[in-house]
């Protein structure tokens, strides 16, 4: 990859649910709208238990029944750095806000303030993506159509931010 022009950063509790679904969803429309070399996407987690592993198997499972392949993804923690190098940090929902909240008044020279990703959707706007690891398999869907709805949004809002991007 080129150097980005854009960096988003997708944030959930533990980075093997949520936030790797949003990392895939987003990576597969900005790969279709031929800016992968433009936009660089990550995820990660506020804790720091699942560090290293892949996304849990139903997350990944409900992506690859919509073409969206996220088993080469790995957790990892979120830290002041990224705070500092990311145009955007988007927590899943209230909790992982506070945390980023929290970690960017610690960070003095933090790139962007964090903001709930659902802020970008239409449909779900400004809500919080449920967690769906305790749930059953209809909570992976409805995780999807929420991120796949803000990630347009999220899009938009990039290309209107940087309209030299395309």
């Amino acid at each position: 990859m080129t150097e980005a022009t854009v960096r988003v950063m997708f944030v959930c509790l533990g980075n093997i649910c949520r936030s790797p679904t949003a990392h895939g969803v987003f990576r597969h429309m900005v790969a279709e709208a031929g800016l992968d070399d433009r936009i660089e996407i990550a995820s990660s987690g506020t804790g720091d238990w699942h560090i290293g592993k892949p996304p849990d198997q139903r997350a990944a499972s409900a992506a690859l029944k919509r073409q969206i392949d996220i088993d080469d993804l790995r957790a990892q923690q979120v830290t002041a750095d990224d705070l500092r190098a990311f145009d955007y940090v988007l927590a899943m929902d209230a909790d992982n806000l506070a945390s980023l909240q929290t970690l960017y008044q610690a960070t003095a020279d933090a790139r962007a303030e964090p903001s709930l990703f659902m802020r970008y959707s239409t449909a779900y706007r400004d809500q919080s993506v449920p967690d769906p690891y305790f749930g059953g398999e209809q909570g992976f869907e409805r995780v999807l159509d929420m991120i796949e709805d803000a990630s347009s949004g999220l899009l938009a809002d990039i290309r209107q931010r940087w309209p030299d991007l395309d």
